[in-house]
């Protein structure tokens, strides 16, 4: 049975590849109008999503057409991102609760929440003028359902979906690329067994979405999409996501980053930025709120993202405050090379800095041993409750947190 499962994902991911080259071939030629790239766009996108979710899509299908229908309501105002945000809130807290059964929900999750982001950011984009008027029917199913994203993801800004359809043709030197690197581990120990299996389940997890990040790359970037002008030049530098950086991590604020790049730049946009007029702290807040709520009702995933949000915050200040005092390059982001601090590639700064490169593999061993390899959708249902998530904390004895209390408290000390 899990072979013939392994064959159907195989065969569906052939077929999305397939499709994305021939769409890619389409958007590529100057003899097709606009219109019929959006269709096409469109229309391949839905196919796609039909290999992988078949019915189900309609859950899709019926998002997309509320956000445009909400921006068609309010087109004359100025507040198109809170009303269409809305909308995207109150649907996914209707799926999760009683909609849809949770199975298939969580199947579709992933493409629901590219479709929310999509839109979410062409609402404020019209309410930035980023974007001068509402996109045409086509034009918006086009850019909601490009195949290149419509799957894996990742997101991509309207003006980057634009590119695509009229921009720069499709060059025969642009290298495709698929690096994945699967590796697994065996642990049988008996000192820190519950450490070791955390650090197991944590890896394991990460690959995984090394996996769907270098694929929803390879379709992006077929599709035509992923690509920046410079002058003459064209440079084909979608990425989606940095396994060495989340593996070997300078912060936490660069693993989160790192993660989903696309993401990441899309809260820092569309949430943090609206929101730091609540201050710093509250914006951060925010924004791992509407992570979790767009990843949807899952406790353990809100346990972590939130957790998420409180490490990075004290991360951040603390080593900002570590860096005035001693004048030093120890900042959760790399300075840059002209940078005030008068101790730059120091031992001791070397050393400090590999501190809390440890410290994130801890956080990143206790935040992911909730996140067990193997298992199938409904018994991850079943078993990731408020209990479980309590449970295997209290078995790491709510170390991460901890930490990260005692961290908050020196801060205020050297405040």
């Amino acid at each position: 049975m899990f072979n013939f499962i392994m064959h159907c994902s195989v065969c569906n991911n052939n077929r999305l590849l397939v499709i994305t080259f021939l769409s890619a071939s389409c958007f590529a030629s100057s003899g097709v109008v606009s219109t019929v790239k959006h269709v096409v766009s469109a229309l391949a996108g839905m196919f796609g999503l039909f290999l992988f979710f078949e019915q189900h899509m309609q859950w899709i299908l019926l998002l997309t057409a509320l956000c445009y229908f909400i921006l068609l309501l309010c087109r004359n105002s100025s507040s198109h991102g809170l009303f269409v945000s809305g909308v995207v809130l109150i649907y996914i807290l209707t799926g999760e609760l009683h909609l849809i059964d949770t199975v298939t929900w969580h199947k579709i999750r992933g493409s629901q929440m590219v479709v929310a982001m999509k839109a979410i950011s062409v609402a404020f984009d019209l309410d930035r003028g980023a974007l001068s008027s509402l996109p045409s029917p086509t034009e918006f199913l086009g850019y909601i359902f490009f195949v290149g994203t419509a799957v894996f993801g990742p997101w991509i800004s309207f003006s980057s979906y634009k590119n695509v359809i009229e921009g720069t043709k499709l060059v025969s030197n642009c290298q495709f690329y698929l690096n994945l690197h699967l590796f697994g581990f065996n642990v049988n120990c008996c000192n820190y067994l519950s450490w070791l299996h955390a650090y197991e389940n944590a890896v394991s997890f990460h690959f995984s979405n090394y996996f769907v990040g270098h694929l929803s790359e390879g379709t992006s970037m077929l599709a035509g999409g992923g690509f920046t002008e410079d002058k003459d030049n064209t440079r084909w530098d979608m990425k989606v996501v940095k396994p060495l950086s989340v593996e070997i991590p300078r912060s936490m604020v660069m693993v989160v980053t790192c993660w989903n790049i696309p993401m990441s730049r899309w809260l820092k946009t569309y949430v943090f930025k609206n929101a730091m007029k609540l201050g710093t702290f509250p914006a951060i807040l925010v924004t791992y709120t509407a992570s979790a709520l767009l990843h949807g009702l899952s406790f353990h995933l809100g346990a972590v993202l939130l957790s998420l949000g409180f490490i990075t915050y004290v991360e951040h200040v603390l080593r900002k405050r570590l860096a005035s005092i001693f004048s030093a390059c120890i900042l959760s982001r790399p300075c840059a090379s002209d940078c005030t601090h008068q101790h730059k590639k120091d031992y001791w700064v070397i050393l400090l800095n590999l501190v809390f490169s440890l410290l994130a593999i801890f956080h990143l061993t206790y935040l992911g041993s909730m996140f067990d390899p193997g298992v199938d959708e409904q018994e991850v249902e079943e078993d990731f409750t408020a209990i479980h998530t309590i449970q295997r904390w209290s078995e790491l004895n709510w170390a991460s947190h901890w930490v990260v209390f005692a961290s908050w408290v020196f801060y205020c000390l050297i405040k």
